[in-house]
C-alpha cells in the first residue's frame, strides 16, 4: 500500500496534536522554523546528519 508523504505526515500531525494536546503557538514556530531551516544554508549540514 503506497501513502502519499503529505497524507501521512497530516495523520501523524493531527494524531500528535489530539494526542499530546500542545500550544498552538509551539505547533506554528515548528513549522515555521522547519520551513525557514529547509531553505537555509543548514539544510545540508541538517541532511547529512540525518542521513
Amino acid at each position: 500500500m503506497d501513502v502519499p508523504l503529505w497524507l501521512a505526515l497530516i495523520a501523524v500531525g493531527y494524531l500528535g496534536i489530539k494526542l499530546i494536546r500542545p500550544p498552538w503557538w509551539l505547533v506554528a514556530v515548528f513549522l515555521l522554523g522547519g520551513y525557514l531551516l529547509a531553505d537555509s544554508f543548514l539544510a545540508s549540514v541538517i541532511n547529512t546528519a540525518v542521513k
